[in-house]
């Protein structure tokens, strides 16, 4: 009887040392939205600030080159960045210049662009949805999101339209029914998992 009593206490007591989860938490999920990096994009708002150096602060918005002005250096690419390579790429900048001998400089976003994706096709609510901010969309989460695949949709043969930096186009393939049902041989890890604005998601039609 005392160790029935005991047994849900070191049950938890393991949970938090990290030798169990936790009853109801899954990893995946929360994993993957810690993992997210956001990459600086296109009318994103940053402000950019050089330590000890209050002239060189910048309140400024990505052009569509992925270019921000800076005091001293001008024009600079940040674009597709993230914000520790953006932060690595000024202070470069400076040094290469030789305006500081040792720049410390930080980059935070203060407004985020609309970021947004769209799904079309056998969906139940097609049409345009915003992206989270510092969080990812997968393509599950989405067709859940949109209310699910109709019965005539063909849900193991969902594409993502990518358009990539270069301009160029980059088409994934999605079992989405196979994610769903949790098979083991399922990629779920795969890059083409995590939708980026401007995904296109088309669920095409099953054949009967």
């Amino acid at each position: 009887m005392k160790i029935a009593r005991l047994l849900p206490s070191l049950l938890a007591a393991l949970a938090m040392a990290g030798g169990l989860p936790a009853f109801g938490q899954g990893t995946s999920k929360t994993e993957n939205k810690k993992n997210y990096v956001h990459t600086l994009g296109l009318a994103d708002r940053v402000r950019v600030a050089v330590y000890q150096e209050e002239d060189l602060t910048s309140l400024t918005r990505i052009d569509a080159r992925g270019r921000i002005n800076m005091p001293l250096l001008g024009e600079i690419a940040i674009g597709g960045m993230t914000v520790v390579e953006a932060q690595a790429a000024i202070e470069n900048a400076y040094k290469e210049g030789r305006f500081l001998r040792n720049p410390q400089v930080t980059v935070s976003v203060e407004e985020y662009a609309p970021r947004e994706v769209s799904i079309q096709g056998a969906i139940r609510s097609a049409g345009r949805y915003t992206l989270p901010i510092e969080s990812t969309l997968t393509v599950v989460e989405l067709v859940t999101k949109a209310g699910g695949i109709t019965d005539i949709g063909k849900g193991t043969a969902v594409t993502v339209t990518r358009i990539l930096a270069d301009g160029t186009k980059k088409v994934f393939t999605v079992d989405v029914d196979s994610v769903i049902k949790g098979k083991r041989d399922t990629r779920t890890d795969d890059s083409s998992m995590v939708l980026l604005p401007g995904d296109i998601v088309y669920v095409p039609e099953r054949l009967i």
